[in-house]
């Protein structure tokens, strides 16, 4: 494949919708080839569905498991209707979260362990592993209080958790990051969003020259 995925990445409040808003037209504008924006969970028909049934605060009885798995089964679904046909067509495409947020959310967050989360997305992903990933930072105490202040619809299962379940997010994320930097750029979410998106768009240019314009 000759097309190039690029992941962003960040803990509730991180500002991810916010970035990717300002930051696709902008890469799309000066991009040499077609640029894909897509989400996860969600992107395809069957994966909006379950992320309906996984963002909603009424199934609180969900077990952790059955989480993980379902958010396996959606990046699976959408895996295979529109990241690799786009890669296998030579398009860069733009995923806002993926495997990591599994690692950070279930893994740490959820506390079943790294190794079981990774397993079950090597078997949904056949190990596709993005060429590039954003991961935007902030502080869980930020990041929750930026959700209270622009919150404009009912907080999903994830962002009513608790401070300690998001503080393992963000610790997990920061453990990812060490251990592949060559991969994960992180950026400091709590600079303004112009800044932030100006670091998000130089980082990504500057790694991969040939997919973009001067």
């Amino acid at each position: 494949m000759n097309g190039l995925f690029v992941t962003i990445e960040g803990p509730d409040g991180a500002g991810k919708t916010s970035v990717l808003n300002e930051l696709y037209p902008r890469l799309q504008l000066n991009a040499k080839r077609a640029i894909v924006r897509t989400r996860e969970p969600g992107g395809v028909r069957i994966s909006e569905k379950i992320r309906e049934i996984i963002l909603d605060p009424n199934y609180e009885e969900m077990d952790e498991r059955t989480e993980a798995l379902l958010y396996a089964a959606a990046r699976r679904q959408h895996l295979v209707e529109v990241v690799l046909p786009a890669l296998s067509q030579g398009k860069i495409v733009i995923c806002d979260r993926f495997v990591d947020s599994s690692m950070a959310y279930q893994g740490a967050g959820r506390r079943i362990g790294m190794e079981g989360i990774a397993s079950i997305n090597d078997f949904a992903t056949e190990k596709t592993t993005p060429d590039f990933t954003l991961y935007l930072d902030v502080d869980s105490d930020t990041g929750l209080h930026r959700i209270q202040q622009n919150r404009q619809f009912q907080p999903d299962r994830l962002e009513i958790e608790g401070l300690e379940f998001h503080q393992r997010v963000r610790h997990a994320y920061l453990k990812l990051a060490e251990e592949n930097p060559l991969r994960i750029h992180k950026v400091d979410a709590r600079m303004s969003l112009q800044d932030v998106v100006d670091a998000s768009y130089s980082a990504i240019v500057e790694a991969y020259p040939t997919y973009f314009e001067e």
